[in-house]
C-alpha cells in the first residue's frame, strides 16, 4: 500500500468533502484526509493525507502557516463575512471619506500586522459547547465567540481600487481571513467583506505544485518518506526501534515532536516524556 501526500488546486464550488471524495475515487483509495478546510466559495490549494500511515501524522502539518490571495469588497457588509452570506450597503455616516491607499496602508500596520486577538466569524465551524457555531446561527440561536491569539505575518496590497482592495496575506493556523475583511471595513468606516479567496500556500507547500482535480493519478502523491525528511528527523538504533513498536519509552531527548527513522525508514512520531522520548504513533 502506498502512502504520502497530495497538492490539490481546488476550484470554486466544491467542498472540502467533495474534493476528498473525488480524490478516493480517482487513487481507489479509502483512507484520505486533508489539512485544513477550504470554504466552497474559496479556490486553491488542498493539502491531503493519502494512505493510514500518512494520515496518522496529519496532526504534525495541522499548525503549518497559510497564505492567501484575498479580494475584500468595501461599502458593503455580510451576515456571514463572506460572499455567502445576506449582503446589505453599508451606510456610510456623514463626514466619513472614502478610504485611500494611505489609509489602508496604515490601518494594516496599525492593526492587523502581528499578533492579534481575532473574533472568528459566528457562522464557522467552532465548536461552541459542543456544537458547531453555524449550526446555532442556522438555528436563530446567538453565539458568542470568545477571541482567540493569531498571527498576521504579512498584509501586501496587491491593488486597490474602490471598492475593491487585493491583498496577499500570510497568517497562522487558525486565522479567518474573513475576519480580517470584515474588521477592516470597521477600521476604515466604510464595511467590508470577502469576496474572493484563494490559498496559494501551506508551510513550504505551493500552489504552483498542485495537481487538477480532475485527472489524479498516483503519481501526483509524493511518497510519505519523502515528506518526512523535512521534518525533524531522529535515528534510532535498532534496539530502540524495537522498543518503540512495543510501546516502550526511549532514552533519546526531544525537544518537540520529531520523527523516529530506523534503516531508512520513519517507524514512529516521537514526543517528550520527561527527559526521554515516547512513540506517540507508531507508523
Amino acid at each position: 500500500m502506498r502512502h504520502g501526500f497530495l497538492l490539490i488546486n481546488k476550484p470554486v464550488g466544491p467542498s472540502s468533502h467533495d474534493c476528498v471524495y473525488q480524490a478516493r475515487r480517482l487513487l481507489h483509495e479509502k483512507k484520505i484526509g486533508h489539512l485544513g478546510t477550504l470554504d466552497p466559495a474559496a479556490e486553491g490549494l488542498m493539502v491531503m493525507a493519502v494512505g493510514a500511515k500518512a494520515l496518522k501524522v496529519v496532526e504534525l502539518f495541522n499548525k503549518l502557516p497559510k497564505e492567501y490571495e484575498a479580494t475584500i469588497k468595501f461599502g458593503e457588509i455580510s451576515s456571514t463575512y463572506d460572499r455567502e452570506g445576506v449582503i446589505e450597503e453599508f451606510e456610510i455616516k456623514p463626514g466619513v471619506n472614502l478610504p485611500t491607499m494611505t489609509d489602508i496602508q496604515n490601518v494594516i500596520a496599525d492593526r492587523v500586522i502581528g499578533k492579534i486577538d481575532q473574533v472568528p466569524p459566528a457562522h464557522s465551524a467552532i465548536k461552541i459547547g459542543g456544537e458547531r457555531a453555524y449550526r446555532k446561527m442556522r438555528q436563530g440561536r446567538g453565539v458568542s465567540i470568545p477571541p482567540r491569539e493569531v498571527e498576521i505575518k504579512k498584509c501586501e496590497v496587491l491593488s486597490f481600487e474602490y471598492p475593491i482592495l487585493k491583498a496577499r496575506i500570510a497568517c497562522s493556523s487558525g486565522t479567518y481571513i474573513r475576519s480580517i475583511a470584515n474588521d477592516l471595513g470597521i477600521l476604515l468606516r466604510c464595511g467590508g467583506y470577502l469576496q474572493g479567496l484563494k490559498r496559494t500556500k501551506v508551510g513550504d507547500w505551493s500552489l504552483d505544485d498542485s495537481a487538477g482535480l480532475e485527472d489524479l493519478t498516483w503519481s501526483d502523491v509524493t511518497p510519505l518518506k519523502e515528506v518526512l525528511r523535512v521534518r525533524l528527523k531522529v535515528e534510532l538504533t535498532s534496539s530502540q526501534a524495537e522498543d518503540v513498536r512495543h510501546g516502550r519509552d526511549i532514552d533519546i531527548k526531544v525537544e518537540q515532536d520529531a520523527i523516529g527513522w530506523s534503516e531508512g525508514f520513519p517507524i514512529a512520531v516521537l514526543t517528550p516524556a520527561g527527559g526521554r522520548a515516547h512513540a506517540r504513533k507508531v507508523l
